[in-house]
């Protein structure tokens, strides 16, 4: 299945007109996993899409504990180590939920910004009771089930949090808030992400130490390697102006995300990061768009428009479009 641009398929799109953009092509999806080719686009943008797929894309994690009672073997610490950890279901996270930081709603957490779970566990028995994540309730469900443990396994139990023996005990309140990786690994939607381009090292961007024989020592993924055709070009002269031609992306979720999310998620990061970059170029900074300094450019470069007050490209929130097409601050994302 191949996605050229935004809005064609296919490498003729949608109409048997050749378009312009990034092709994408799906060779295998699973529940969650998904393996694409991304081609036409270089490898600053390709990069950029997998590190903004490792870590901006928001989910929710579990972030406070309050432990009124832990006489279990497990350190306050470790179990509270182990419980940020637990994967929650985070789909629609970034337009239901607000970071805590810019909550206008509360000053420490409320139903706008956070979900609150807790849990309760106590062996009465002789032997070995088992806590799983099955075992943390949410006070207040929600309708789109964000906050709730990823629970995959055949058992339905989940993850294992601890282990009790007789009169052992866990009592404890968790406050999971909405973030992204770059704050805390916990954060993550991947699992792992593959990353590859010119799997035949026919650019030379790859000095392969060895021992005998590089080829038997480093041995290529034959899948990446037969999609770009014959390796026999790795031998040939050396072209200095030579650039990749295709990036494989192999993307593994933990289940919080589902695969086309986290790929969706990671275009609209880079989205806002552009739409935002355009913003501030124009010369809209905070002072700008409110209005301040007789409504002229901030960075005093750009002339007042002819009613009198400074607009940046795109406008304000919510309207018009850049000179690069739909931005978030333009109108909208775009279709996928």
């Amino acid at each position: 299945m191949a996605y050229n641009g935004y809005n064609g398929f296919g490498e003729d799109g949608m109409d048997g007109v050749e378009t312009s953009g990034p092709k994408v092509t799906v060779r295998e999806v699973e529940q969650d996993r998904c393996d694409f080719v991304l081609q036409s686009c270089s490898l600053a943008l390709a990069n950029s899409l997998r590190r903004a797929m490792l870590a901006e894309i928001p989910t929710i994690a579990i972030d406070l504990v309050d432990i009124t009672t832990n006489s279990s073997v497990l350190p306050d610490e470790y179990l509270a180590h182990r419980l940020g950890l637990i994967p929650l279901t985070s789909k629609g996270v970034n337009e239901q939920l607000n970071y805590t930081r810019d909550c206008d709603q509360c000053d420490d957490h409320c139903e706008y910004c956070s979900v609150v779970l807790s849990l309760h566990a106590k062996c009465t028995r002789a032997g070995t009771m088992m806590v799983y994540a099955r075992d943390l309730a949410i006070r207040s469900p929600r309708q789109d089930g964000i906050g709730m443990p990823v629970i995959r396994d055949t058992n339905g139990t989940g993850p294992l949090l601890a282990k009790l023996r007789q009169g052992q005990e866990i009592q404890l309140e968790c406050i999971a808030k909405k973030g992204i990786a770059k704050e805390h690994a916990k954060w993550a939607p991947t699992s792992a992400l593959g990353f590859e381009y010119d799997p035949n090292n026919k650019l030379r961007h790859v000095d392969y130490w060895y021992e005998t024989d590089a080829k038997d020592e480093w041995p290529i993924d034959e899948r990446n390697a037969n999609w770009e055709g014959d390796d026999t070009a790795a031998d040939a002269a050396f072209d200095p102006d030579a650039v990749p031609s295709a990036f494989f992306f192999d993307v593994e979720g933990v289940g919080t995300l589902e695969p086309d999310d986290i790929v969706r998620g990671g275009i609209e990061v880079l989205q806002k990061k552009l739409a935002e970059t355009i913003r501030v170029l124009g010369g809209a900074d905070a002072a700008g768009v409110d209005g301040m300094n007789g409504g002229q450019s901030p960075d005093g470069y750009e002339p007042p428009a002819p009613n009198g007050t400074y607009q940046p490209y795109g406008g304000m929130r919510g309207g018009g479009t850049t000179p690069y097409g739909n931005t978030p601050y333009g109108g909208g994302y775009g279709s996928y």
